[in-house]
């Protein structure tokens, strides 16, 4: 191949090297600093200058509008090259919102309002759009999508779940097609074929767990981590054929939607890829493992930490482990191999609770994501944990894998030459995202004045007390024709409110784990007159519930939190399920000082606030709102920690796997 074909294959597919971020070494100290700087860059009048690009936007929109399509899509051709080099506030920026605009008018019957507009102007700039539920945001996904795809870069949008990745990828393909762009959606379903030729597409809708392991999947196939120019020339001259060529075209740009839960509550548990290689499957190994933990005494032989979840022996466990294993073969001769064995086995007993952390379908134990009520597919726990608890349930024993390769999501997602996001709450851990992945906030207003009422938070001493005031309060609701919907954090507590609806002969839907394929079905029909649903706290999310006939003359959907969350945040996004784009609605919590959240963090202050006669009304609200914010404190400060430590194990684990290297 000439000089000058190299340089023109360098100029038309510089997006086929496996670019990405080299990560770069810091400390407490850069960090510190980064987050310092976040909370004061809140303070600077970002919004002037999105108010200024939002008029030049609508300054090219008639010129815009008044293209063929067939001129549409040659105007945004020749965009390209002038993208290339563009600033984010540039003329060429606004022209190209002009033209997703008008395209979107065409093929959906929607255009981008001016607060959306706002909202891709500070996505395209690297930062998180904090944006209230139901304003749009995977229409205002498009501008900075289109714009960064024009500009020859591949586009990554990372949603929650594979529901939602196909649905945004279909409903948003026109508006891209009429820009001469394709959308795909990657899915978990589809074979790696399938899955390469989705990241082929200029924009690709995927969930941020097959995104990790996709990445992961590449590392693996890419030994030695290639540099650019490696790959470029395996390209040239056709090497690529000795292996299956990456999933990825490498890590771009991607826009985070949902971005707190991903980026943050999503933030602890690393993503790990295992094969062939581990301990096989022996349920007799497990069993003596349990039944050995359950001769042990809680604070004698052994101390929980429930927080992080984790186990310690005392002197005296370790004993009582050594004795009883004293006759017992193979791995139980170890003292490191038993205790640890032993260890896991208590957390499976004492830590990992049957419809809260996991449930039992079809035989097999499925972890449940404690953020979202939804279950893992594929997933399972480390080390014997997975094993002991399937045991313990009495399941078919699994085979425990070797791990082949890990990454948090801190790394994965700053390796992105380009990050942006977007949420309806973020602006809490705004100062988080700004030290991890270097996210700044920026809040857009709403498109219509937000109409939620907030009725308080209601604490009672006792868990049943609280049950029976969710039910008379879903009661008198649904006598008036106000559709409700009750938030829960577990699928036990959700069916055990079912029952008690049940008894009540109050009709309801309910979803948790056990029904995530109908979710999106049943969270669309939420608002429906006297219509009650009972979900685990994040299901649904992403889905708009919109109002029934006559439902906003009944005071819209109310929404109950039943349990606080460890973050206040996401209490606020369930509340955001009320009250979308300027409807009425209304919320409130109905929480109990028998609830975890209390128990784990603020076990003192909850003793002293039920003390004293079991009165049948609920905690005095001043009193309410301090022990909320205690325990919600301490619970957000446990978290942060446990998120950082995650990434600082990561970084040293980095130096001896495969797939580690400089990101060249």
């Amino acid at each position: 191949m000439s000089e000058s074909a190299l340089s023109e294959l360098c100029a038309t597919r510089a997006r086929s090297p496996y670019a990405e971020r080299a990560d770069a070494p810091e400390g407490a100290l850069e960090r510190g600093l980064q987050a310092a700087a976040s909370r004061f860059a809140r303070f600077l009048p970002h919004a002037r200058a999105a108010e200024k690009f939002v008029a030049a936007v609508d300054a090219e929109q008639p010129a815009a509008d008044g293209l063929t399509d067939a001129r549409l899509t040659a105007a945004a051709a020749d965009l390209r090259a002038p993208l290339l080099r563009a600033e984010p506030g540039s003329a060429a920026v606004a022209r190209a919102f002009a033209l997703v605009r008008a395209a979107a008018r065409r093929s959906l019957g929607q255009a981008h309002y001016p607060v959306q507009l706002m909202g891709g102007h500070y996505m395209l700039s690297g930062a998180l759009a904090e944006m209230p539920t139901g304003e749009g945001k995977t229409l205002t996904a498009t501008l900075p999508a289109a714009v960064m795809a024009l500009a020859g870069k591949p586009v990554h949008i990372v949603t929650v779940n594979d529901y939602l990745a196909e649905r945004d990828a279909r409903w948003m393909a026109p508006v891209f097609a009429a820009l001469g762009l394709r959308a795909a959606a990657a899915l978990h379903a589809q074979e790696g074929p399938q899955r390469r030729a989705a990241y082929a597409a200029d924009i690709t809708y995927c969930t941020n767990k097959q995104l990790g392991f996709d990445y992961l999947r590449d590392r693996l196939a890419l030994p030695g981590r290639p540099t650019r120019a490696q790959l470029l020339l395996d390209e040239v001259l056709g090497a690529r054929g000795a292996g299956p060529a990456p999933l990825l075209r490498g890590l771009h740009f991607a826009i985070v939607d949902e971005a707190d839960s991903v980026l943050i509550d999503e933030a602890r548990t690393p993503l790990i890829i295992s094969g062939a290689g581990g301990a096989a499957a022996d349920a007799e190994l497990y069993a003596a493992a349990l039944a050995i933990a359950r001769t042990l005494e809680a604070g004698t032989d052994f101390t929980l930490d429930a927080r992080a979840r984790r186990v310690a022996l005392r002197d005296a466990g370790r004993a009582r482990v050594a004795a009883l294993a004293e006759r017992l073969p193979g791995v139980w001769a170890s003292r490191r191999g038993r205790e640890e064995l032993v260890g896991e086995a208590l957390a499976a007993l004492h830590l990992y609770q049957r419809d809260t952390h996991y449930v039992v379908q079809d035989g097999k134990v499925k972890i449940v994501d404690e953020f979202t009520g939804r279950v893992f597919a594929d997933r399972s726990w480390e080390r014997g944990l997975h094993q002991c608890v399937e045991v313990k349930e009495a399941c078919g024993t699994s085979a425990r894998n070797a791990t082949l390769a890990r990454v948090t999501y801190q790394r994965l997602f700053r390796r992105y030459l380009r990050l942006a996001g977007m949420s309806g709450t973020a602006w809490e851990v705004g100062p988080e995202l700004a030290a991890v992945y270097g996210l700044a906030v920026r809040r857009v207003p709403p498109h219509r004045p937000v109409q939620r009422k907030h009725l308080g938070v209601f604490m009672y001493r006792s868990a049943a007390r609280r049950w029976q005031a969710v039910v008379d309060a879903v009661a008198q609701c649904s006598a008036r024709g106000q559709p409700v919907l009750v938030g829960t954090r577990s699928v036990a507590a959700s069916e055990h409110l079912g029952r008690l609806l049940a008894e009540r002969n109050i009709a309801h839907a309910l979803l948790n784990a056990r029904q995530d394929a109908s979710e999106a079905d049943i969270v669309e029909q939420a608002g429906q007159a006297g219509r009650v649903t009972v979900a685990t706290n994040m299901a649904g999310r992403g889905t708009d519930i919109a109002l029934g006939a006559g439902v906003a003359e009944c005071g819209g959907l109310h929404v109950i939190l039943t349990e606080l969350h460890e973050s206040a945040r996401i209490d606020r996004q369930l509340f955001g399920r009320a009250a979308r784009q300027g409807d009425p609605g209304s919320c409130a919590a109905m929480v109990s000082l028998e609830d975890e959240i209390f128990q784990r963090h603020a076990r003192a202050a909850a003793a002293a606030a039920g003390a004293g006669q079991d009165q049948p009304e609920a905690i005095p609200a001043r009193i309410a709102a301090a022990l909320q914010g205690l325990a919600q404190y301490r619970a957000e400060r446990a978290a942060a920690i446990e998120r950082l430590a995650t990434l600082e194990s990561d970084r040293q684990l980095d130096r001896t796997l495969a797939f580690a290297g400089t990101g060249e």
